[in-house]
């Protein structure tokens, strides 16, 4: 079955340690396929590595604004998300079904997706990225609470 994709071609940082390597490379390749520029900071390979580097490097670069999301791929995606939410600016979340994606763009404006390898498969994981890079922020009351939160960085 045909997918039609509706989302704004975008700027993607991407990044994974070791467990979620082959997830990130899957998802990295259908993204640049879709036409999306991705920018893939790691890792390379299955080797053990630390996830907080990846999760630094993803996050630097969407809170500076140099790409417009970012994805992260680890075993379950709370690691990456607790140590991306240590960057300012960062809003990431860790998500394995459409509704929690879609409330955390709609009502967090969440600019970073954490998603855990060992529970997604590709298709799986390719809906939630899909639905992260369509949902737009409400704005709104939301905005008062996402600029609280921006206030607890400084």
């Amino acid at each position: 079955m045909l997918k039609l994709i509706f989302s704004p071609l975008m700027k993607i940082a991407i990044g994974a340690d070791h467990a979620g390597f082959s997830l990130k490379e899957k998802l990295r390749q259908q993204l640049s396929g879709e036409g999306h520029e991705v920018v893939d900071y790691g890792t390379g390979d299955e080797a053990s590595c630390d996830y907080p580097d990846f999760a630094q490097a993803v996050g630097r670069d969407v809170a500076a604004g140099r790409s417009d999301r970012g994805i992260l791929v680890c075993s379950t995606g709370i690691g990456m998300a607790i140590a991306a939410n240590k960057v300012d600016g960062v809003r990431a979340a860790p998500a394995q079904n459409e509704d929690e994606v879609h409330f955390t763009r709609e009502h967090n404006d969440a600019n970073v997706l954490t998603l855990g390898a060992k529970y997604l498969d590709q298709e799986h994981a390719m809906q939630l990225v899909h639905v992260f890079l369509d949902t737009q922020f409400a704005g709104g009351r939301h905005a008062r609470r996402v600029a609280k939160i921006a206030q607890l960085e400084q």
